[in-house]
């Protein structure tokens, strides 16, 4: 067994897009038209075949509630792995991205969170 897709909740797919492809560097895999929304995942260019993460829209109540209690308690929704925290942290915040924690030593990982414009606190870590 192996993990083949997980979830990200956004406010907005399109934005979304922009934001995980344009500044996080993400890359599109699928765009399939489901209804009023779309099948939209991306990818890492490190690894094409790899997880995908659904860019899924919150439209369910109760998705909105999670988002917003995990956002308010400064608890990020899911961590990607980077080689470099501090150099990650430095290419994003001259990109215009507002990181709600600066990189911060955790003992075996440097981790920073950052907020995705799509209503998600996103961690990112460096395992020493």
């Amino acid at each position: 067994m192996r993990i083949h897709l997980t979830s990200v909740y956004v406010d907005d797919q399109d934005r979304a897009l922009r934001f995980y492809t344009e500044v996080l560097g993400f890359v599109k895999k699928t765009d399939v038209p489901v209804g009023e929304y779309r099948w939209l995942t991306v990818v890492s260019p490190d690894e094409p075949g790899g997880v995908e993460l659904l860019l899924e829209p919150d439209a369910h109540p109760a998705a909105k509630v999670f988002k917003e209690a995990l956002v308010s308690d400064g608890i990020p929704l899911t961590q990607f792995a980077v080689d470099d925290v501090a150099a990650e942290h430095d290419r994003l915040r001259k990109l215009g991205v507002v990181f709600t924690q600066e990189p911060a030593d955790m003992g075996a990982v440097i981790t920073a969170v950052f907020d995705d414009t799509c209503g998600n606190l996103i961690q990112i870590a460096q395992q020493k």
